[in-house]
């Protein structure tokens, strides 16, 4: 019989991680890897009998890798401290391990608003959270790092659920904090001129209107508004730094 591992990083987290534990119960085995909270978040993961890790804060990759590493699991659920999973997770996910057919599972995540959930026909962002622990590793983005599965992997109708940021400040705040840290990539998008010029009107379009973000009145379009500033702001920083540099190897 296949044993599953929950898997999550904190830092702070007091405000959301109950949740994300309480949804994760079910699993066989609970591990938190902390970056150092002051808050009451290793508090509340010893309540829900946690094996607790704390390690300096590496980088989105490396420490999701460190917390993977110590599964003793065949499988990981892998979750953020401000996500939880659908109350129907244990009987849908033990039947999807136990089918023993693939090597990692997609999620729908459902994305908080601003100030609400998202409608119903709002297409969910899919995910890789549900992985053969001998099969994948994270990858070496220094923002967005994911596992990666050297296998099959499929879909899994299966929501959790994401709190976000609470505000527009939060957001415009994480944006330029992620947007500076994609900077680090090695591998870099060409024509980053024609990507800021074009790019973030594509994105707009993608999510308000082929994601249906307009079902959710003002939050959606804030949140297509925000994307797009987002996929503008990245561009306009590599194109920044390309410059720089030109100039100074002028």
């Amino acid at each position: 019989m296949n044993t599953l591992s929950a898997v999550v990083t904190t830092f702070n987290n007091a405000d959301t991680l109950q949740r994300c534990l309480e949804s994760l119960r079910f699993c066989d085995e609970l591990i938190v890897l902390d970056s150092g909270s002051t808050d009451g978040t290793r508090d509340i993961a010893e309540k829900y009998s946690a094996r607790i890790h704390v390690e300096t804060f590496k980088g989105y990759g490396p420490q999701k890798q460190s917390a993977i590493d110590k599964v003793v699991s065949d499988w990981v659920l892998l979750l953020d401290a401000d996500e939880y999973i659908h109350g129907d997770a244990a009987d849908i996910i033990r039947k999807a391990i136990a089918a023993d057919s693939v090597d990692g599972y997609r999620l729908p995540r459902r994305e908080w608003l601003f100030w609400q959930w998202p409608h119903a026909w709002t297409r969910p962002n899919w995910q890789l959270r549900l992985f053969r622990k001998v099969k994948a590793a994270m990858n070496q983005v220094p923002v967005h790092a994911a596992p990666e599965v050297g296998g099959k992997v499929e879909n899994l109708k299966l929501d959790f659920y994401h709190f976000g940021e609470k505000d527009l400040a939060q957001r415009v705040e994480k944006i330029n904090r992620y947007s500076s840290g994609l900077l680090e990539q090695k591998k870099q998008k060409s024509f980053p001129g024609l990507r800021v010029l074009f790019y973030p009107g594509f994105v707009f379009f993608r999510f308000y209107i082929l994601k249906r973000y307009f079902l959710n009145g003002w939050a959606g379009y804030f949140a297509a508004r925000t994307q797009a500033f987002y996929a503008f702001l990245k561009y306009a920083k590599r194109l920044e730094q390309k410059r720089q540099r030109e100039k100074e190897d002028a």
